[in-house]
């Protein structure tokens, strides 16, 4: 899950009627309140009349952008978002923000395999897998070309021009400085099947000004469960976008149980004037002879440039890079503390780090005067975080927000900076 940073806007302008701290200067007073923590405008935003206004504004939002007071979020969906509101987390300040439910279609249910990506200030959910009760069977997932974006500034859901193909478990990434997001391949896998489902190997381009889907030329092959990023090419000239990993084709084991034949080769197109795509080309294996694939969770780190990201895999406790110019997956480092019996980690990058987080649910025993008690669950978080530059770690621990138990190997990821 993949966020996208635009260039800070010029000094924004200030509605000099307002009143935000009686006996400063408004110019004062709304910059003391752009260095709060944007986890806590929910709960400041009913001060007053004047603070709400102020905090609901673009004005503010650019305010923070100009002068670098970015809180960096991570956005986590315990569910299906248009039945269980989705969360923002601040790691900073271990504080907790609800955002509203995703407009519900009555005829869908269990959406997942969908992907976040954030460009200011906006997230988008595009695609997934879901069940249709209008579909035969009814128990068998359909993937979905349904593309939302919830809009910071007045904080609530918009629908968008879907994609030509639906799909859900793809390859997504945001084209920097051009308003354009690329997706690739997909199917219809469901988190609650470990196989079957269908494949494609559509390619399109969203223009987010236009709000239109743009077809482009396919995969060599049918894809899904990949990962896509963007980076420079070897000469520097322009962007490439890279697809690895995935699922393709698939075969059974004594004519019963279906197994995924994974891909070991990444797929590159270079994209020309910026966004515009050409052909693909095969980068060829990523595992050497006699080497075992890996198949853990894949993240991207951004680097300031947007030119050359960071990539990395999370497989069992192991962390490893990619290293481009060799087109292998090196070792990097291990996660410190392992994942308990028959639990597993959400991967996520953060603000140049990697965060590996653990679910877990505690039962407290609440007495009553009555001979019985109730039981309350309380989920934990544990978070581990890995920073590549300083090759360190650290770790935090919160808890979650609600009361339903989550399965974080499946929970959708994503950051963002407000």
């Amino acid at each position: 899950m993949i966020e996208s940073l635009s260039p800070p806007p010029s000094p924004p302008t200030i509605d000099r009627s307002l009143t935000l701290i009686p006996g400063l200067p408004i110019d004062v007073a709304a910059l003391i309140l752009s260095f709060i923590p944007y986890s806590h405008h929910a709960r400041l935003k009913p001060t007053c009349k004047s603070w709400n206004l102020f905090l609901s504004s673009r004005t503010f939002i650019s305010l923070r952008r100009h002068h670098h007071h970015l809180s960096h979020l991570l956005c986590i969906f315990p569910q299906d978002p248009s039945i269980a509101s989705p969360f923002l987390f601040d790691p900073s300040s271990l504080a907790w923000c609800p955002l509203p439910l995703m407009p519900c279609n009555p005829h869908v249910y269990g959406l997942c395999n969908f992907s976040s990506i954030s460009i200011f200030p906006h997230l988008y959910v595009l695609g997934g897998s879901l069940f249709d009760t209008r579909s035969f069977p009814i128990d068998r997932p359909s993937p979905t070309s349904s593309t939302f974006r919830f809009n910071f500034y007045n904080f609530s859901w918009e629908r968008l021009a879907p994609m030509l193909s639906p799909r859900g478990s793809f390859a997504c990434a945001a084209v920097p400085d051009s308003q354009q997001i690329l997706v690739a391949g997909g199917g219809s896998r469901h988190t609650m099947f470990a196989a079957a489902g269908s494949r494609i190997r559509s390619v399109e381009r969203y223009d987010i000004v236009k709000d239109e889907w743009v077809a482009m030329d396919g995969l060599p092959n049918y894809r899904a469960g990949c990962v896509g990023f963007l980076a420079r090419n070897r000469k520097g000239d322009s962007r490439e976008f890279r697809v690895m990993g995935g699922y393709g084709a698939s075969r059974t084991i004594s004519g019963v149980f279906p197994v995924d034949e994974y891909y070991r080769d990444a797929v590159v197109m270079e994209l020309k004037n910026g966004f515009d795509g050409g052909k693909w080309r095969e980068a060829g294996d990523m595992w050497g002879e006699g080497e075992r694939m890996r198949l853990g969770k894949i993240v991207v780190v951004e680097d300031e440039n947007q030119d050359c990201p960071s990539v990395f895999m999370l497989d069992g406790n192991e962390i490893l890079r990619y290293d481009m110019s060799l087109n292998r997956w090196l070792y990097e480092s291990r996660v410190p503390r392992k994942a308990s019996h028959n639990s597993s980690f959400g991967f996520v990058a953060l603000d140049g780090e990697l965060y590996v987080m653990t679910y877990s649910s505690v039962v407290d025993m609440t007495g009553t005067r009555r001979r019985t008690r109730q039981h309350k669950r309380k989920g934990t978080l544990f978070v581990q975080i890995y920073n590549p530059k300083k090759k360190t770690w650290r770790s935090l621990v919160t808890k979650l927000p609600f009361n339903y138990p989550i399965d974080i190997n499946n929970t959708v990821l994503s950051s963002i900076s407000l």
